[in-house]
């Protein structure tokens, strides 16, 4: 018989580390979703509504031989998962790969995707009918998410307010964040560095309902709606105590080189669930996924796991389909048309489409 192997978490690393399983194991992937989100557009889907249902997967084409199971993770330990509805799946190996939560809409909290397709409509025409908009936080999420309100309102004033001195914390070079700055100021984006509110606008993020803020030095911002482009939450919480002891303070998991939770034989941590050095990104995550089936299949054939090499730091932010920088150590600095080209105008998705054999689904 084949050995059981249990993805909990349908995410980017999960749905790959399940596909490259699926013929020497028999896979379960567990995953609340009625459908893959590709999160990686859902910023341009709130700027683009051609894009909603786009972004929206189907899993039922992923696993020819395993099964999607669309539930829950009430408990994990180290023999398996325990489902919300009751259902026990014993398992050979156990592959973490819950992933991180994120403000709306940079992540989606609903799991019926045709409310969260709702709420994107919705939030897609509060923002049509709004003049001035704040975002808090210039990270990546947040200066993506301005240029792409430009591309598609280039006439909306958009004030990005920046507790930091600096945009885009990371170990990046000052000539990409001159290039990225300097493609700010060209669409008008309006950066308040070194600068937080007193108190956020007590009008819920994502809702036109005009306001006006105080920063904690006396300014003040008026705006017609606004968004919370910080504060990802790692989702570890359903862990039982014997995998419990290899959570940290922010709810990321220790691990061993090889990817397996440090003091576990048999369970690994893939993605924004496994505390090592790579940034947070889909490829990142996909990196985990292939060194992790790659060990399950060593092992389930008697040999040993090996080290998980991280990919070099790099970072591809869009400003809107045809701007936006991208960066990487051994590559450099590339512009607007090379971002575009990586990941502006197609955001990706074809790749995923392939993966999950929804080829027919959806509109390119």
């Amino acid at each position: 018989m084949s050995p059981t192997v249990a993805v909990v978490g349908g995410g980017y690393a999960g749905i790959s580390v399940a596909a490259q399983l699926d013929d020497v194991a028999d896979v379960v992937l567990v995953e609340p979703r009625d459908a893959f989100v590709h999160s990686v557009a859902s910023l341009r889907s709130l700027a683009d509504p051609a894009w909603i249902d786009r972004i929206f997967l189907p899993y039922e084409g992923l696993l020819p031989r395993g099964r999607v199971v669309h539930d829950r993770a009430s408990r994990v330990d180290h023999r398996g998962t325990t489902l919300a509805s009751g259902e026990r799946i014993a398992a050979d190996y156990t592959v973490l790969a819950t992933g991180s939560g994120y403000p709306f809409p940079a992540k989606l909290a609903e799991h019926e995707s045709t409310r969260a397709k709702d709420r994107l409509r919705a939030a897609h025409r509060e923002l049509t009918a709004s003049d001035r908009v704040l975002l808090l936080g210039a990270g990546a999420v947040g200066l993506e998410l301005a240029g792409e309100i430009k591309a598609a309102w280039p006439q909306t004033a958009v004030i990005v307010v920046e507790p930091g001195p600096e945009i885009l914390s990371g170990a990046f070079t000052a000539e990409f964040r001159t290039e990225v700055r300097r493609q700010l100021d060209a669409l008008g984006i309006e950066l308040l560095l070194d600068s937080s509110l007193a108190a956020e606008p007590a009008t819920e993020p994502g809702t036109r309902a005009p306001f006006t803020a105080a920063t904690r030095d006396g300014a003040q911002i008026s705006a017609d709606i606004w968004f919370r482009c910080y504060g990802a939450t790692v989702n570890t919480d359903y862990l039982a105590e014997d995998l419990a002891a290899a959570r940290g303070p922010g709810g990321r998991l220790a691990v061993t080189p090889d990817l397996r939770l440090v003091g576990q034989e048999r369970v690994f941590a893939v993605g924004d669930a496994a505390a090592v050095d790579d940034s947070p990104t889909a490829a990142n995550a996909h990196a985990h996924a292939d060194t992790t089936a790659a060990n399950i299949r060593a092992m389930i054939g008697g040999g040993r796991p090996s080290a998980h090499t991280p990919r070099p730091g790099g970072i591809a932010l869009p400003l809107g389909p045809d701007a936006g920088a991208s960066y990487r150590p051994d590559l450099g600095v590339l512009g607007a048309d090379a971002t575009a080209d990586i990941k502006g105008r197609g955001m990706m998705l074809d790749a995923y489409r392939d993966l999950l054999n929804a080829v027919g689904t959806g509109a390119r």
